[in-house]
């Protein structure tokens, strides 16, 4: 049963990524390539980032366990800091290694127009995702799964109507991935706020 809160979380954060990938579809076909590529890319910083989350989880669990709130608080104060200087390490580094690594996805140019913009947003995004990814592993070691539920359920709620308005709109696959960040955004809003809250 306290597995229940986090297969939520986890099967609305797959939503997300689904809707996404669906309206990239519906953009054409070098929308769908070059949203698939940036969505490995995305995915790829998403496992660096999630190293600092699963280490806090760890040592939250361990200081809330021996009941020392106030070493928790500055565990995870220390660990966003870590987050937020991992996802401008990683946002720079998509920058500056775009020569190099897009042509290992593709040689189309009609592909390469289409990515080139929407890998700029998700190195931009990368330093609020290094602060999801950490307030996630702190909620998750504070024993919040039902929270992080229900903050996902928000999330998706929020992301999935302004991701389908973006073919009507014509914005393409950066809108798209501005939608993407702004997913990252509310999931940021929501786990801060509950951080802030000291209700964890």
């Amino acid at each position: 049963r306290a597995g229940v809160p986090l297969l939520v979380r986890t099967l609305s954060l797959r939503a997300v990524l689904m809707i996404a990938t669906a309206v990239a579809a519906r953009l054409g076909d070098s929308d769908i390539a070059a949203h698939q590529i940036v969505l490995s890319l995305w995915s790829l910083t998403a496992f660096a980032l999630d190293a600092i989350a699963i280490a806090g989880q760890a040592i939250i669990g361990r200081y809330l366990g021996a009941g020392d709130e106030k070493g928790a608080r500055e565990a995870c104060r220390r660990m966003v800091e870590w987050g937020i200087g991992c996802g401008i390490a990683l946002g720079a580094l998509i920058i500056l290694a775009r020569p190099l690594f897009i042509p290992l996805f593709t040689s189309d140019p009609a592909v390469k127009d289409t990515l080139l913009p929407a890998l700029l947003v998700v190195a931009l995004s990368q330093p609020i995702a290094g602060v999801v990814f950490v307030l996630d592993g702190v909620l998750m070691g504070a024993g919040d799964g039902r929270y992080l539920a229900w903050a996902m359920l928000v999330t998706l709620a929020v992301f999935a109507p302004v991701a389908l308005l973006v073919p009507s709109l014509g914005g393409g696959l950066t809108a798209l991935w501005w939608a993407m960040t702004l997913m990252m955004a509310v999931r940021l809003i929501t786990l801060w706020g509950r951080t802030r809250s000291g209700r964890w």
